[in-house]
């Protein structure tokens, strides 16, 4: 099947980022939220053109986004359909994602981005080929051309968790797989006074389990929002941030969950901020589930999403329509 491939590449770094240049005329390039630089491939650059998915899952049968084989991931089974799709080999296509959710989290808005060696004349062909590899509980929702600059993990301007408490004595059963099921009453004014603890700029050290390997040792982040809506049984906690630490929201929502059915009150917050120890947390909470928590959106500043010049229209996927009825009406 042919995509409509076309058109001349322009130069990339093979890590999808566009190099800027020091006063020694090195380039180098600077990653968000550190002090440190990261100097770019001088001898497998090549040229290429870049392209940003938005991608919603159901996180129930997977082990995460990042990339593992065994039990599978989301990245795993994306890029699977792209190597299929595109014809490249993984090294080739450098999908990113902006961010690593763990085994079991969903996502409504998780953005990736990867690279071809060429481009395309029209978008909806393709993505309807992905979705039509993809299994039912992946979707890529859209896809664009995306301009060098743009790197789905380092260019976020902020992410947007909801996590989902279903506050009733009997579980709805529609429910099971999104929301974590708490039979006991829950002071929402509690909750909604210990959220306003996180907003701001902290040390979230007492909030992030072991760090992975792979993971920007940065414990400061700023929370901008932190809100308890209620929907009937049904508690929804929306929490905007520059980024979050592993499993930081999880810590969070299981302390502001104690916090709910009154065994601690809601000045407990600040008290384990402050000692920035992880250990003060574990007195008090452990992590909330992961199934209750989802990925909502990640925002980036306006000059990261504009649309580069002269590439394919955005595809946010096509209906189809019955032309021509095949039954006679009698």
């Amino acid at each position: 099947m042919s995509y409509g491939v076309v058109g001349l590449p322009s130069p990339l770094y093979s890590n999808g980022l566009l190099p800027s240049t020091n006063k020694q005329g090195v380039g180098v390039v600077g990653l968000e939220g550190t002090n440190n630089t990261v100097k770019p491939p001088t001898d497998d650059s090549f040229p290429g053109f870049k392209w940003r998915l938005v991608i919603a899952y159901d996180g129930t049968r997977y082990a995460g986004w990042q990339f593992q084989t065994s039990p599978p991931t989301i990245q795993c089974i994306v890029e699977k359909a792209l190597i299929r799709v595109t014809k490249l080999e993984r090294e080739d296509l450098r999908l990113v994602g902006a961010s690593r959710t763990d085994t079991g989290v969903h996502a409504w808005g998780q953005v990736a981005h990867f690279i071809t060696p060429f481009s395309y004349d029209g978008l909806e062909s393709i993505h309807a080929a992905l979705n039509g590899l993809l299994p039912p509980d992946i979707r890529v929702r859209e896809i664009s051309a995306a301009v060098p600059e743009f790197h789905a993990r380092f260019s976020a301007k902020s992410k947007i968790y909801h996590y989902k408490i279903y506050n009733d004595a009997v579980m709805d059963p529609f429910q099971r797989h999104y929301a974590y099921h708490s039979v006991y009453k829950l002071n929402t004014t509690l909750m909604r006074q210990a959220a306003e603890y996180f907003v701001g700029k902290h040390d979230f050290s007492a909030f992030v389990n072991v760090q992975r390997n792979d993971r920007l040792l940065n414990p400061v982040k700023s929370v901008f929002r932190f809100d308890v809506i209620e929907m009937g049984a049904l508690l929804q906690l929306e929490v905007e941030g520059s980024g979050f630490l592993y499993r930081q929201v999880r810590n969070m929502v299981a302390l502001l969950l104690q916090i709910g059915k009154e065994a601690i009150p809601p000045d407990i917050v600040p008290k384990i901020l402050a000692t920035q120890d992880r250990k003060e947390l574990a007195k008090y909470a452990l992590s909330a589930p992961p199934h209750g928590l989802c990925l909502v959106e990640v925002k980036y500043n306006e000059e990261h999403l504009r649309l580069p010049a002269g590439c394919p229209l955005s595809s946010f996927g096509r209906h189809h329509s019955v032309r021509k009825c095949k039954f006679p009406f009698y």
